[in-house]
């Protein structure tokens, strides 16, 4: 629905309620007091208003007796203000990460060049979704960015795609054909970091996995497995810890690997929080790194270069894919105002494997 904003201001990743208004009709009612008198939720008030067809017949006349008795009016004026600009919607869960640090920096500065205006709404978890996508469309979305972890819910994506809303999925592994999405290889990144390490000579490598949920997690502990096992090497289950992404995962999951009799002489964290957590864990425990104990990582965040020594790991370009995502948003809003048929595109980016001081040989 079109949604009234006086000002675009600068978007900023915490905190979310910042980052967008909720639309005030002219009597002052908003879509939420709408939606509290009908007994609906917000999303469905904007998929009545909007004319969407997935709407109830009994669900559409409580809407619109609680428009009426409200006297709600969607503010034209501040509707105009903003019909030039696009709403660029974007649901992030984890603003604390590296990973979407460099993400949001990719997106503002297309968004700035492309005309668009980036609002910010933070998914808790997937129970919280519905209302985060709700609270979106209220504050102007015309299009919403999907980034990981949500990118794989199945349930967000098919929300989003009921209401007809332009998406674009980021950085899953898996990307579902009616959804844009981009992505790099993330089994091809990960077994590309395997063939280094198998190549500076080390045998037995621990892994860290990432967040379960999340496909290229379970991709990259594939390319892991597949590679020691096309080594010749076993798979050692007391070699695999659990991580969720984060840095602490990467502290408690190191210190299961460290604590074993004997240690690998190498590991692979899925992404560069979790290597650095486990960096941490080797410098408490006095182990010199790469001397005796190599340290990787995954996606190449600032962090892999404030650590020391610095990681060794495979570059995600997430600043470009930001940009890239933002561009197929944009592309897919105007041909909806434009009322042309929407086009799905999925784009592949190239990953690369940066070697720094973190990898060695093994210790004799």
């Amino acid at each position: 629905m079109a949604q009234a904003a006086k000002k675009a201001k600068p978007a900023q990743a915490i905190p979310a309620k910042q980052a967008g208004r909720v639309e005030r009709g002219s009597s002052g009612a908003t879509i939420y007091d709408v939606a509290r008198v009908a007994g609906v939720s917000a999303m469905t008030v904007s998929r009545v208003m909007n004319g969407n067809t997935h709407v109830s017949d009994i669900t559409r006349e409580k809407v619109t007796a609680a428009i009426e008795s409200l006297n709600y009016q969607v503010n034209t004026a501040a509707r105009a203000a903003r019909i030039g600009t696009l709403g660029i919607g974007l649901l992030y869960s984890n603003p604390s990460s590296a990973y979407m640090s460099a993400f949001l920096v990719g997106a503002m500065d297309q968004c700035s060049q492309s005309g668009g205006q980036l609002i910010l709404e933070r998914c808790e978890d997937l129970r919280s979704q519905r209302s985060a996508i709700a609270k979106l469309i209220a504050s102007g979305a015309d299009g919403i960015l999907v980034p990981p972890p949500l990118c794989d819910s199945r349930s967000a994506l098919k929300q989003l795609d009921e209401i007809g809303m332009p998406t674009v999925a980021i950085a899953t592994g898996r990307p579902v054909a009616s959804v844009s999405a981009v992505r790099i290889d993330d089994y091809q990144g990960a077994y590309a970091m395997m063939r280094h390490l198998l190549s500076l000579g080390h045998t037995d490598i621990a892994f860290i996995q990432g967040d379960p949920k999340h496909t290229p997690a379970q991709l990259r502990y594939k390319a892991y497995e597949d590679a020691m096992t096309e080594a010749g090497l076993p798979v050692r289950p007391e070699r695999v810890a659990p991580g969720l992404f984060t840095y602490r995962s990467g502290l408690d999951a190191a210190r299961q690997l460290l604590a074993q009799p004997t240690r690998p002489t190498a590991i692979f964290a899925s992404n560069d929080d979790m290597a650095a957590g486990a960096m941490a864990v080797a410098h408490g425990m006095h182990l010199l790194v790469p001397e005796q104990l190599t340290i990787c990582g995954f996606d190449d965040t600032p962090v892999a270069t404030t650590v020391w020594p610095e990681l060794t790991t495979i570059h995600q370009p997430i600043g470009d894919m930001a940009r890239a995502a933002v561009d197929l948003l944009v592309e897919q809003i105007r041909r909806r105002r434009a009322g042309e048929p929407a086009v799905v595109q999925h784009k592949l980016l190239p990953f690369t494997l940066v070697t720094r001081e973190s990898a060695a040989n093994p210790a004799a």
